[in-house]
């Protein structure tokens, strides 16, 4: 440990890897933490509503513009994919015709 600068030895202390000689030590064993009992599927559910009465939900004309946004989007990038098979499927059989 004397390889160490005061800045590590520092960090070693706060951490609890080094005691106040400076001489290495282990850190003390964490107990595992208590597992709470579960609860009933009443009081599940009745915590589930309680949730999702405070979710923020989007209005119909926001999840209506969003929903038009998205299928645009795929109907776009669904062209682009489709349009760069063909090419290089065109580009495949000409390169293939010239070989032989």
């Amino acid at each position: 440990m004397d390889d160490l600068n005061r800045e590590q030895k520092r960090q070693l202390k706060k951490m609890g890897a080094l005691n106040d000689e400076g001489k290495a030590q282990r850190a003390p064993r964490q107990q595992p933490k208590k597992r709470q009992d579960r609860v009933g599927v009443r009081q599940y559910l009745s915590e589930v509503r309680d949730e999702m009465r405070k979710v923020a939900w989007p209005k119909r004309p926001e999840v209506k513009r969003y929903s038009i946004i998205v299928v645009i989007t795929v109907v776009i990038y669904t062209a682009l994919v489709g349009g760069l098979d063909y090419l290089f499927g065109l580009l495949g059989e000409w390169f293939y015709e010239q070989k032989s």
